[in-house]
């Protein structure tokens, strides 16, 4: 049975990546499509080729043999596929630091794993390094995931038991996915309800059971102009933000400074000696005590009562 379509990607990308010297078509075919015919194949590696190419992926075709220019290889070279060098504030760093811990897709990072070491046992020379640019670093626990990721990448429409909070039963969907975005902590699945005839918004961790695809892909389009987060705001909004305070130590927080309401400076603190800032905002509805936590003993949450009882239970059950 052929291999995921964006497992199948990510292996040819990491296959190419990793290269020291071009590979040839026929090492390919034996590595990654070992089960294809030969005019299968053909379609399959030009497909996906050519996807990687409008990912902004450069597969460079070269000369496996300088004395014999009809015997050609595929790689990608790590130095035009790597980003630019990027200049960050300290605040900014400082997003990308959390985001890099808690973005770990389990299953792109079970695919990585896999490529090497199927690359590997084939004696071929990897370099490792090269993967630095390329590593999957998205946390996402539900189920549903896989198969709607697959879908919107497919554009293949898929049928879902679906169940809402207000609702004593699931109920089955029938959905055209547009698009998937992680918003508050949450991952969220837009697409056009083909049963309603309107879009919808739907959170994936409220999927009953498995996801099925239904239909040959490319069966529709997304339409253009299309804003996922926009619609994901309009049609399932979160709830009204409650004022928190915080006292923030001196030059730190400044996720927090940034959204604030207002800012008391050179407050007394927890802490004898150091300077502390009393910063006011409006929380978002979820995620806030997460975020918190995160900067340590930068940040205390003074209100409201019942997070701050929430923060004081973590941190207690982690010293227990």
């Amino acid at each position: 049975m052929p291999a995921p379509k964006s497992e199948r990607l990510l292996n040819l990308l990491i296959m190419l990546l990793v290269q020291r010297r071009p590979i040839a078509k026929d090492r390919i075919r034996e590595l990654l499509y070992p089960d294809s015919r030969p005019d299968a194949f053909e379609k399959m590696f030009e497909r996906d080729k050519e996807e990687l190419r409008s990912l902004g992926v450069p597969v460079e075709v070269a000369q496996l043999d300088p004395l014999f220019d009809d015997e050609v290889g595929y790689r990608i070279p790590p130095d035009e596929f790597a980003l630019p060098d990027v200049s960050l504030t300290p605040e900014e760093a400082a997003v990308v630091g959390l985001a890099s811990r808690v973005w770990q897709q389990a299953t792109m990072a079970q695919a990585t794993t896999d490529a090497v070491r199927k690359l590997s046992a084939a004696g071929i020379d990897v370099d490792l390094t090269a993967l630095e640019i390329a590593q999957p670093r998205l946390t996402a626990d539900e189920p549903a995931f896989a198969t709607c990721w697959e879908a919107v990448c497919d554009r293949t429409c898929i049928e879902f038991d679906y169940q809402r909070p207000d609702d004593e039963a699931s109920r089955r969907r029938h959905l055209q996915p547009w698009g998937m975005v992680r918003t508050s902590g949450r991952w969220y699945l837009v697409g056009f309800d083909t049963d309603r005839g309107a879009e919808r918004v739907f959170r994936l961790d409220r999927v009953v059971g498995a996801v099925r695809k239904v239909g040959p892909p490319r069966a529709y389009e997304v339409p253009p102009d299309t804003d996922l987060r926009e619609t994901i705001q309009r049609l399932a909004p979160t709830p009204a933000a409650e004022r928190a305070v915080l006292l923030v130590r001196k030059g730190t927080g400044h996720s927090f400074r940034r959204r604030a309401a207002r800012i008391d400076e050179g407050v007394e603190g927890p802490d004898a000696g150091t300077t502390w800032d009393r910063v006011e905002l409006d929380r978002p509805a979820r995620g806030f005590v997460d975020e918190v936590l995160y900067h340590g003993p930068d940040v205390v949450l003074v209100e409201p009562a019942a997070l701050r009882s929430v923060v004081v239970s973590r941190l207690e059950a982690v010293t227990r």
